[in-house]
């Protein structure tokens, strides 16, 4: 079970990296101070009683140093003990030291890690040299016993190689987790890699395909949590939720955001720790409002929609980033959620029809022998994991 309360700590935007779809990393940008933690542990200890999740991010987070985890880990676990803090770490692995896997290892510390397939394709994305780099930190993690997840970004470039890159990641044993290309706020042509909503549908329900053929091989954590979704009624990553108040993230300065896609944007910044504010307090800045504004205006716009509960209009910061803070919109990969959200549904509908020996119409259906795995297969998998 994911908790429901979810801290990103932001130790630096600065990444040594040069992914060239990048949307987040600052070049120069300071590193954060231990005493930074100190505060988010005084801020917290009142704020709220539920478990938390503290996930380190960038830019690239192991920037901050062996010496910064071997003292934030037991601050946070120690001080917030009453809030049973479990921990993850999103980094491209580069700086992954065996001093560092000791320290992540001793607080059990799940990597999730990136890459977009094959060494020639992941490194006309990312750089040359990334793949290198990325395996030789992987493979330090798994010396230490460290659990390592990789995301895939698929961009429009990739999106072409889609059958390469799921190849690659059955064949290494690796889970499947995929983001989108975003239109990157910080370049010129924001929209060079971002992959479009149409591709990105088809993607999906080539993913869905493929993760009920190679079901037990490899799981594709999108489509897990699509199908969750579907079967349950509600979201439960943060895409589709209404994640005001659950999640925020701190910057390297102590700034408090809704999300870590909002870091170094001042104007989506609600406080900051050393002020120890309450959820009242947060609730009064510009940023909350304009968060609480675009959960309204989903629940105007996308009220016929069938997948309205569990969909939520899908992440704003795809959604309002791009436009200055406007609400014009939803999140513009809502073609693709609806594409991918349908198609569950339908083959969920037929199975369990067809489990039940009848047919849509009502006429009965013969039950399939050696029948492949369905969706159904797959959330049974799912909820019993």
């Amino acid at each position: 079970m994911k908790n429901a309360f979810h801290v990103m700590l932001i130790p630096t935007l600065g990444c040594p990296g040069s992914c060239k779809y990048c949307w987040s990393s600052e070049e120069g940008s300071p590193i954060m101070p231990i005493e930074t933690i100190h505060e988010v542990v005084e801020w917290l200890k009142d704020f709220r009683n539920d478990r938390v999740t503290f996930t380190f991010h960038g830019g690239e987070p192991l920037l901050a140093g062996a010496d910064f985890y071997r003292e934030a880990l037991p601050l946070l676990s120690e001080g917030l003990s009453h809030l049973t803090p479990e921990f993850a770490l999103q980094t491209n692995l580069w700086r992954l030291t065996p001093e560092l896997a000791e320290i992540l290892a001793e607080y059990h510390v799940p990597i999730g890690s990136s890459i977009d397939g094959p060494e020639e394709l992941n490194d006309y994305q990312r750089g040359e040299g990334y793949f290198e780099k990325c395996m030789r930190g992987y493979e330090i993690a798994r010396a230490h016993g460290l659990q390592v997840r990789f995301i895939c970004t698929f961009t429009c470039h990739s999106v072409e190689y889609k059958e390469d890159i799921f190849n690659f990641f059955l064949k290494n044993g690796f889970d499947l987790k995929l983001h989108p290309a975003l239109p990157s706020l910080r370049d010129r042509n924001p929209e060079k890699w971002a992959l479009a909503p149409e591709k990105y549908g088809e993607l999906l329900v080539y993913l869905l395909d493929q993760a009920l053929e190679h079901m037990g091989e490899i799981e594709v954590m999108n489509i897990n949590d699509l199908c969750r979704a579907v079967f349950t009624r509600r979201g439960t990553v943060c895409t589709f939720v209404d994640c005001m108040g659950s999640t925020f993230a701190v910057g390297p300065d102590g700034s408090i955001y809704p999300c870590y896609r909002f870091v170094g944007m001042p104007e989506y910044v609600m406080g900051n720790v050393s002020d120890r504010p309450s959820l009242e307090d947060l609730s009064r800045s510009d940023a909350w409002k304009l968060m609480h504004r675009f959960k309204e205006y989903v629940d105007w716009v996308c009220s016929e929609c069938p997948h309205i509960t569990y969909c939520r209009g899908g992440c704003p910061y795809n959604a309002i980033a791009p436009t200055g803070g406007e609400i014009r919109g939803v999140d513009p990969h809502c073609g693709a959620y609806r594409r991918i959200l349908d198609e569950i549904t339908e083959r969920l509908n037929r199975e369990m029809y067809e489990s039940a020996g009848m047919r849509p119409g009502g006429s009965r259906a013969r039950r399939r022998r050696n029948a492949k795995p369905g969706v159904m297969d797959l959330v049974h998998r799912i909820v019993l994991s």
